[in-house]
């Protein structure tokens, strides 16, 4: 099984494919797609959908993962990223993609061992999970521990 995972955000969503063999996991690639903050809100939307579906059709994953929505002290940056979730979700939706949703402390804690772990714990821990992955950045590194905890995390399909 291939699973692609998603770390959503306007500025900058991670992604990341594995494999599933039994318990055996193995990477497959990962990078992050920018856009430019003063780009209008529209052409950025466009640019994470389209990026995302590259992603799919290159790579032809089984299902995806992404995180949950969660709600910031900011309710601007709380939209923004529902704005971003829609655009990489409906590029999968589109796709025909299943996509699982977990809460970043799981993710954390499914990956780490504690849902307190901070990005460059993440980071170290995917490189010992996926030995010999060259990460894109920590937004990456992100998406594939999104990959990781939802191998372990929903049933195989």
């Amino acid at each position: 099984m291939i699973i692609l995972g998603l770390d959503p955000s306007l500025t900058c969503t991670g992604w990341g494919v594995i494999r599933v063999e039994g318990s055996r996991l193995s990477h497959i690639a990962n990078g992050q797609i920018k856009t430019n903050a003063k780009t209008p809100m529209a052409e950025r939307l466009a640019v994470l959908l389209n990026g995302i579906a590259e992603v799919i059709a290159a790579h032809g994953p089984d299902r995806a993962a992404c995180e949950e929505v969660f709600v910031n002290e900011n309710a601007k940056s709380t939209l923004k990223l529902a704005q971003a979730r829609g655009a990489v979700l409906s590029a999968c939706g589109a796709a025909g993609l299943t996509v699982n949703e977990h809460a970043a402390r799981l993710v954390k804690k499914a990956t780490v061992g504690t849902g307190a772990a901070d990005k460059a714990q993440v980071a170290a821990m995917i490189k010992v999970l996926l030995p010999g992955v060259q990460l894109a950045g920590s937004d990456a590194a992100d998406a594939l521990a999104v990959a990781i905890a939802d191998a372990h995390l929903s049933p195989r399909s």
